[in-house]
């Protein structure tokens, strides 16, 4: 009975994943592999075209950055974050606001930025009329690859806050007094047990800050409205041609390519959080 309690229970789930993951995922992928003809494995050229690797080879550069920014801000702001009371309104708040902006991303983020430091916006005409500065002398960096590091760092470093806080506050007090009453310092403690035991959760929310850069796309979108120099950018001018023509094979191949990056990312990050978790037990 409690079985199928269970079962009954996880159906909506089950139905929400197929409906909006699997059968999308499925179609997305699938439609890689066909052509007029048929079934066909000339599509995958495509992941050797000099566009595409340059795409991908973006993609993982600007993931990467943004993803070690935001872990190496995120950490210290958990650092600082983990000496508060736990209940205390500056905990609550912290924790509500990282929450919040993990997930304000999109076009609200793009217009931000733009309506702050866009070629009109409020820091820039005050810097441009008040200082005598101009942040756009060498080019409109913005609306170019270089500025979206910007606003990834912007909801990379709350994601961190998120994942990686319960790591630095599971640490055990009782560890350093161990350290201390053994003779050892601060440092000898930080690097022969608080580093080595953070390090898993660290590098785990550093591979999860990867995946959500690299399958970022509506910020993306909203801010570099010309040319695709990263991979979502790239499947949607796939789907949508200036023209007018689509190419849903290039698309579907190009969705497989990054599908096969988060995998692997994917079963990273959950061997290294299993391990992690080990000690937070």
């Amino acid at each position: 009975m409690k079985r199928l309690a269970s079962v009954i229970g996880l159906a909506p789930f089950t139905v929400y994943i197929l409906l909006f993951l699997a059968v999308p995922t499925v179609l997305a992928v699938g439609s890689g592999f066909t052509d007029d003809r048929g079934f066909t494995l000339a599509n995958l050229q495509v992941l050797a075209a000099p566009a595409t690797l340059s795409a991908f080879g973006a993609s993982v550069w600007i993931s990467v950055v943004t993803a070690v920014i935001g872990a190496v801000i995120g950490a210290i702001l958990c650092w600082a974050l983990a000496a508060l009371p736990e209940h205390g309104p500056l905990r609550r708040v912290i924790d509500a606001a990282s929450s919040v902006l993990a997930q304000f991303g999109g076009v609200m983020l793009a217009f931000a930025f733009v309506a702050t430091i866009g070629i009109q916006g409020l820091v820039t005409v005050v810097l441009r009329e008040r200082l005598g500065t101009d942040i756009y002398a060498e080019g409109v960096w913005l609306y170019e690859l270089p500025g979206l590091i910007l606003p990834y760092v912007y909801f990379q470093v709350p994601l961190m806050v998120i994942t990686f806080l319960p790591a630095v506050v599971a640490l055990k007090p009782g560890w350093a007094e161990a350290v201390a009453t053994l003779g050892g310092s601060s440092f000898s403690y930080w690097w022969r047990v608080g580093l080595p035991v953070l390090a898993p959760a660290f590098l785990g929310s550093l591979l999860l800050l990867f995946a959500n850069a690299f399958s970022s796309y509506a910020t993306a979108a909203a801010l570099i409205s010309q040319g695709s120099q990263i991979v979502p950018l790239q499947i949607r001018a796939a789907l949508i041609g200036e023209t007018g023509g689509s190419n849903s094979a290039s698309a579907g191949v190009l969705a497989l390519g990054m599908i096969i990056v988060m995998t692997v990312v994917m079963l990273a990050y959950g061997r290294l959080m299993a391990r992690a978790g080990r000690w937070q037990r």
